[in-house]
């Protein structure tokens, strides 16, 4: 046996002992010990607990390999120059060609690679790498060249080939050495040891359950307000401006903060007592004597439940008062449990009822005042408002994407009593706003695309809870709507409500949890050549969680990750660029990003100026829905400076200049959604002159041929196509994708063509005979 078979050996029994030595773990108690730069130092004599499950035991799951990238090696020459060569001889290439093969068919190293890390995925890459490496170079060290002609000349084993085998392959995937230490930074097993500010008080944690409606988040603000200093924690921009105007209209100064906005009452910027904020935005390190988490049930939201589980683990107040569904109790108490911390809880019962009715709308004409006509599209949201103002009847329109003033400046509008608007037409959103007053929920579809648990979007019906949700808002206690009404649009969809609102909803079993900045710079220090999304991949598939918990998707983040990895930017700024809450699907937005990105990565600030010449300010109003789609798109790059402006002041300056046209911009906005079916009206007439030309071309070689037909129907199937006698498909994707066109406006459109073609038909044939009619009677006059 050979000296270098030997080490081999002897380092094989080392690895089998080392891991046969028993570990120290707990599998139902945790304390503070392990990555204590992730965990934070944990108050003395305070334990955490967590709950015994499968992920919790002493053998990690296996790492995915398929997120390995092998680093390129440089083809520099060899430290040792040309001595192995002159202690031997040169190598035959051929034969090397031979020898390396046979070594990568050894089962006994494919066994003792996959030891050591390298999975046959792996070691097939490496191998690939280091036959490559040894048959290109000219020179090799001195030492592999001595044991390869050792091999070659019969005087050595091939399995002395493995120790520099695996020497090259941990070159090429540095993970390997590193594996116990990424391990340690991606275990998220023990969240409530990263916020040692609240472990070192006792917090006292209030549960206000009940359905919408029920005065839970009532309850929970008063004793916001009657504190010395609270926190308000909402899901949405829309629900920490009522707080925040609620509490300064009740005499409590109250400070606002966004993603986008900061707003202090204070004329010279001294923070408030209390604070109304997103939740992403909350501080885990300044204290509260009260704070109110609302909606506590999207702590298992598959992208933003890390939000919730990072404010009810962390959030630094004596008393956490938490709002939600009754279906979340058990959770809480459970998470709590782990943390030492008795939970209070408090039932509500809905302050005014809401029934479901038997029969469903089925047609416009049967809309009365008080009506909200929810719809899970924005093109239906344009088409039913179109059809509405046909018949001679107001309406007022929210969806996500308009602005919180315009939004609010809709609810205003159908809340009044002297307003002649009294028919709403919303997304989901309204599920979230408590302050429209709604006689009769009209669920326009139960079908709504959704982002399951892989990051696949599909469409699915609505659950138990959004249905409630949204079904909740129907009837309000404070309104002239003492009791709700809930039905559907189609007849079809009524016994589907039904047995959504039969079922209960389904307890939550599971809290979220996202990657922090400090660990991807963790993750990165030891795979400096790794892209962040590749990192944040490897993370996701080294992380172990307890039963309690789950890791949030993350595609959007690695949706931007991608997009800006090729411009030069340090890693902490590249994440914070990352996390910014952008929408993916409007292409202009995309490219602000993009600019943003690389202005900033040259060190260049993002003047005032420089972002009025590439949004083009001043902007006209609207003149039909696609610019109306492209001004909310403006509004949302906007939004998206003031976000990274709070994040890096220095290179978004102008703040106060952007803000003050953004609020030109919301009044145009505005504008454009009150005269929401002059807009369609005009796009129709836009596509109308495409259509009609697009038919002429047609009726030239087609004409008598029969009346056209169209592409899809108003419940979003495709129809079929009359040959040689139709529209090209593209044109009408295009006029649809580009909100020129919607599916029920284009069925309506062909409708009115047919009626028009017929009219035109009967008054050619009238015509025609009148014609003919008129020929007789001169060929009579003629004759006699």
């Amino acid at each position: 046996m050979s000296v270098n078979r030997c080490v081999c050996f002897i380092s094989r029994l080392q690895r089998h002992f080392n891991s046969r030595t028993p570990r120290i773990t707990t599998s139902s108690c945790h304390a503070s010990s392990g990555s204590s730069l992730l965990q934070g130092q944990h108050r003395p004599g305070t334990v955490v607990w967590s709950r015994d499950v499968s992920s919790n035991s002493s053998s990690p799951k296996p790492p995915d390999t398929s997120l390995f990238v092998p680093v390129s090696l440089k083809a520099d020459a060899s430290a040792d120059g040309g001595v192995g060569i002159e202690l031997t001889q040169p190598l035959d290439k051929n034969e090397l060609l031979k020898v390396l093969n046979r070594f990568y068919k050894r089962k006994e190293m494919q066994k003792l690679a996959a030891d050591s890390g390298l999975d046959a995925r792996l070691f097939h890459q490496a191998f690939i790498s280091f036959r490559k490496y040894i048959l290109e170079m000219t020179s090799l060290p001195a030492d592999l060249h001595i044991i390869l002609n050792d091999i070659c000349c019969g005087a050595g084993h091939i399995d002395d080939i493995y120790p520099y085998f695996m020497r090259h392959a941990k070159h090429i995937f540095p993970m390997l050495d590193c594996m116990d230490d990424l391990r340690k930074i991606s275990d998220l097993r023990v969240p409530a040891n990263w916020y040692p500010e609240a472990r070192a008080i006792q917090r006292k944690v209030i549960f206000h359950a009940g359905p919408t409606n029920s005065g839970k988040t009532y309850h929970a603000i008063q004793r916001y307000l009657a504190a010395k200093s609270g926190v308000y924690c909402g899901p949405l921009k829309l629900l920490a401006h009522e707080i925040f105007e609620k509490s300064n209209d009740a005499g409590v100064p109250c400070d606002l903060v966004t993603g986008e906005e900061r707003t202090f009452v204070d004329p010279e910027g001294r923070a408030a007592g209390h604070v109304a904020c997103t939740i992403e935005m909350c501080s885990v390190t300044t204290p509260y004597e009260v704070a109110v988490i609302d909606e506590i049930q999207m702590i298992r939201d598959p992208s933003r439940g890390w939000a919730w589980t990072r404010a009810l683990l962390g959030l630094c107040a004596e008393e956490i008062h938490v709002c939600g569904e009754p279906a979340a109790i058990d959770f809480i108490k459970e998470l709590m449990f782990t943390t030492g911390e008795e939970v209070e809880v408090h039932n509500y019962q809905r302050l005014t009822p809401f029934s479901i009715l038997d029969h469903a709308v089925e047609s416009l004409d049967n809309l009365r005042p008080g009506d909200c006509i929810v719809c899970f599209s924005k093109n239906d949201i344009y088409s039913i408002s179109r059809q509405i103002e046909a018949r001679g009847q107001e309406c007022a329109v929210i969806y996500g994407s308009l602005p919180p003033g315009t939004k609010l400046s809709q609810a205003k509008k159908f809340n009044d009593p002297d307003d002649p608007c009294k028919i709403l037409v919303a997304t989901d959103a309204i599920g979230y706003c408590s302050s429209v007053s709604i006689k009769r929920i009209i669920f326009n579809s139960l079908v709504k695309p959704n982002v399951n648990e892989k990051g696949e979007k599909q469409m699915e019906t609505i659950s138990t809870s959004q249905a409630l949700q949204i079904a909740g808002r129907a009837g309000r206690f404070s309104s002239k709507f003492k009791e709700g009404e809930v039905t559907t649009m189609h007849r079809d969809d009524l016994p589907v409500l039904k047995e959504i609102l039969s079922h209960s909803v389904d307890p939550i079993e599971t809290a979220g949890l996202h990657p922090t900045a400090e660990q991807i710079e963790m993750f990165a220090y030891h795979l400096p050549d790794a892209t962040l999304s590749n990192l944040v991949d490897i993370f996701v598939s080294l992380s172990q969680v307890d039963g309690l918990y789950f890791v949030c998707n993350i595609d959007d983040f690695k949706f931007l990750a991608d997009m800006i990895q090729h411009i030069p930017l340090n890693l902490r700024s590249r994440y914070v660029f990352c996390t910014a809450p952008i929408n993916k699907k409007q292409p202009f937005v995309c490219t602000s990003f993009l600019k943003f990105a690389r202005q900033f990565s040259r060190d260049e600030p993002l003047t005032f100026d420089w972002v009025c010449r590439h949004i083009s300010w001043p902007l006209a109003p609207p003149k039909n829905i696609k610019d109306l789609v492209h001004l909310e798109a403006v509004h949302d790059v906007l939004d998206l400076y003031l976000w990274l402006s709070y994040r890096f002041m220095d290179m978004f300056p102008d703040t106060a200049s952007i803000r003050e046209i953004q609020r030109e911009l919301d009044d145009i906005i505005q504008q454009g959604v009150r005269n929401i079916t002059r807009l369609i009206r005009a796009s129709d007439t836009t596509v109308t002159d495409l259509l009609q030309a697009q038919s002429n071309r047609h009726g030239q070689t087609g004409r008598g041929t029969g009346s056209t037909h169209f592409l899809t129907g108003s419940r979003g199937q495709r129809g079929q196509r009359a040959s040689g006698q139709m529209m090209d498909s593209s044109l009408a994707s295009r006029l649809v994708r580009d909100g020129l066109l919607t599916p029920d406006l284009l069925q309506q459109l062909q409708r009115e063509w047919s009626k028009d073609q017929k009219q035109d038909n009967s008054s050619q044939r009238a015509l025609d005979l009148e014609h003919q009619s008129n020929n007789k009677g001169k060929r009579k006059k003629k004759k006699k």
